[in-house]
């Protein structure tokens, strides 16, 4: 379950609030009232640290009016993986504190509630 030639294991990675999708290109993000992509091998360094750019688009409950399609924001995703542990911060592009911090587990489903 460890991470592979600088690489983080690819399938789920889930804990509170959060399930991250990892394949070969990057990966898909799932939180509660938004969801984020990375577009790009999810990679870390020696040390298990990574520091990707990305993107976070808030969600809303109920229908999405016309005109008013949610819009991808910058993001950066930071974080460390230990083992089958991950620890992740989500910030968005310019702002000085982090959106969330998350502990993900490998193979873990996570616990997501949608927006409604």
């Amino acid at each position: 379950m460890r991470a592979e030639e600088g690489r983080v294991a690819k399938g789920l990675w889930g804990g509170a609030h959060l399930r991250m999708s990892v394949n070969g290109a990057g990966a898909h993000l799932e939180f509660d009232c938004a969801h984020g992509e990375i577009s790009a091998p999810f990679r870390i360094d020696a040390e298990g640290r990574f520091d990707l750019a990305g993107t976070y688009t808030r969600e809303g409950p109920g229908p999405i009016r016309i005109g008013r399609e949610p819009t991808a924001r910058p993001a950066r995703y930071a974080g460390r993986v230990e083992g089958g542990r991950m620890t992740l911060s989500v910030r968005l592009e310019g702002a000085d504190k982090p959106l969330g911090e998350y502990t993900l587990a490998r193979g873990d489903e996570g616990r997501v509630v949608k927006c409604r």
